[in-house]
């Protein structure tokens, strides 16, 4: 049976999360979300997807169409076990970096390009 992964979040690097998600709620009309603070700020839509703004200390906005930015932006994806779809991403080429900063509330995996993303319960 396939793994069931639902996006449910697109994160964007700034320097003014606060700004960013003002902006976005603006131009989408997207909810600003409750919980949003200086260091992480987000606007959700009708149907519960998520687009997130994180800090970034020293930001550097990409340059179009210079393609040698840090990373810009990552998916977050929410599943029913966080072990279980590991263990499926692993298996299907992910990795898994050593520095994971969401204890047992979410994990950071690499797809095979090396390109992080997120796994939420939900």
């Amino acid at each position: 049976m396939p793994l069931r992964m639902k996006l449910a979040a697109i994160t964007l690097d700034c320097a003014d999360p606060q700004a960013l998600a003002v902006f976005y709620a603006r131009a989408t009309g997207f909810e600003p979300h409750p919980g949003s603070d200086s260091d992480f700020a987000g606007v959700t839509r009708e149907d519960g997807l998520f687009l997130g703004f994180q800090r970034v200390d020293d930001y550097r906005a990409p340059q179009w169409p210079d393609r040698c930015p840090p990373q810009q932006s990552h998916l977050d994806f929410a599943v029913d076990d966080l072990d279980e779809a590991e263990a499926v991403l692993v298996e299907l080429g992910a990795g898994k970096p050593d520095h994971q900063p969401g204890g047992d509330r979410w994990r950071v995996l690499t797809d095979p390009a090396g390109h992080p993303f997120c796994l939420t319960l939900g």
